[in-house]
């Protein structure tokens, strides 16, 4: 097989992708999420409860969702579709924690779903941590400087 036929044939199996398309779609994937967690926290706050614990009551309830999505291997043809539409909120962090601790439950409770939980936490975690005090420290210093009021 010659460099030409190689070429051809790698793009042959190539997947294409539409930028335009992929964008329409994680846009109208990603409000359909941001419309489904309103409509939640909407009928939480016609039971009672104020705005704050009604947001957060409206995350639990997007996480669930979005676990039992997971189980049901559905999440994944949604993410397929919407792509960063659905990954990008907390539903794609639970869908990757579920997923992880699916695809490793053989392994056992500690060793399986205990560690592998983490690989996919961790370095959010981490990054979490790392970058909250990375701005606490400019925060701070800049509040020795005056400038902020």
């Amino acid at each position: 097989m010659n460099e030409q036929q190689y070429r051809q044939y790698v793009k042959q199996i190539t997947p294409t992708h539409n930028v335009w398309v992929n964008m329409f779609h994680a846009f109208w994937m990603g409000g359909l999420v941001c419309t489904l967690g309103q409509f939640i926290t909407n009928m939480l706050m016609k039971t009672g409860l104020d705005k704050e614990t009604a947001g957060k009551w409206n995350l639990l309830a997007l996480i669930a969702i979005s676990v039992v999505l997971t189980g049901f291997n559905l999440f994944s043809k949604l993410a397929k579709l919407g792509g960063a539409g659905v990954l990008v909120p907390i539903t794609g962090f639970a869908n990757g924690i579920a997923a992880a601790a699916i695809e490793y439950k053989k392994e056992g409770q500690v060793f399986g779903i205990g560690c592998k939980i983490f690989t996919i936490a961790g370095p959010v975690i981490l990054y979490g941590i790392l970058t909250s005090w990375f701005l606490g420290v400019i925060y701070c210093v800049g509040g020795w400087f005056g400038l902020w009021q």
